[in-house]
């Protein structure tokens, strides 16, 4: 199954720390390969990563880890870069055609049983995983995408400012083509072509799901606090 990661963005308030986010380090070693590693163990096997910012620094390490690892790693570059983070997508999925593939961020940890939940799923359309769990201790709600799950599992809507909402993006999907195809159309009517906007397309098609990953854990690195919360959760995870 290809992985494709997004680590294209500025990344900015980790800038004080790291220069480039995706090759921040964790426990010694650089989120970007914390992920590669993470979807490897989950059942991914060939990985693409969308880069911009920094783009140079991340493909040479990206090229010393393929040889590290024994991984296919390609990159493809996008000058989008500072743009939503739709248009990455959209580089990603013009590279790997039109198979399907595990999306994940550059900067969210995850437990490697998540990936294995998302690639055993038979569902249709795009699915999501979600953390049901509102009040984690490694979560920044104020900078949560938020998320509206239906009775039946299907997403009624997605957003960072959702007032009314049951789980958490943890920025894992098993993607379609049907993803590019909605950020593309959201585009074309002027909208922001982010992510969340394709997402929220697509749920309002009957074409989003979303997956409980249950007590698995999971965080997204996208600020100091929540880098040294990342240490810890890395630090347990070697320990077991």
């Amino acid at each position: 199954m290809n992985c494709l990661i997004l680590a294209a963005g500025l990344g900015t308030r980790l800038r004080g720390l790291s220069e480039s986010k995706p090759l921040t380090p964790v426990g010694g070693v650089p989120l970007i390969e914390h992920v590669i590693r993470r979807a490897a163990a989950g059942g991914a096997n060939r990985f693409q990563v969308v880069t911009g910012y920094q783009a140079d620094r991340v493909e040479t390490f990206l090229a010393e880890l393929q040889g590290r690892i024994d991984l296919p790693i390609g990159w493809k570059r996008t000058d989008d870069w500072t743009r939503p983070n739709g248009y990455s997508v959209l580089a990603g999925a013009d590279v790997l055609g039109g198979d399907d593939y595990l999306l994940s961020m550059s900067d969210h940890l995850f437990d490697p049983s998540i990936v294995s939940l998302l690639l055993g799923h038979k569902g249709s359309g795009v699915t999501l995983a979600v953390d049901r769990d509102l009040t984690g201790p490694l979560l920044d709600i104020d900078d949560a995408t938020k998320v509206d799950v239906a009775s039946d599992g299907r997403i009624a809507a997605i957003g960072k400012a959702l007032a009314s909402y049951n789980a958490i993006d943890t920025g894992l999907f098993l993607a379609t083509p049907a993803l590019a195809e909605a950020i593309r159309a959201d585009v074309a009517a002027g909208g922001h072509g982010s992510l969340s906007d394709g997402m929220q397309r697509l749920a309002g098609a009957g074409q989003a799901s979303a997956l409980d990953i249950g007590t698995a854990r999971w965080i997204d690195v996208d600020s100091p606090a929540m880098l040294e919360l990342a240490e810890g959760f890395v630090a347990e995870a070697e320990q077991t």
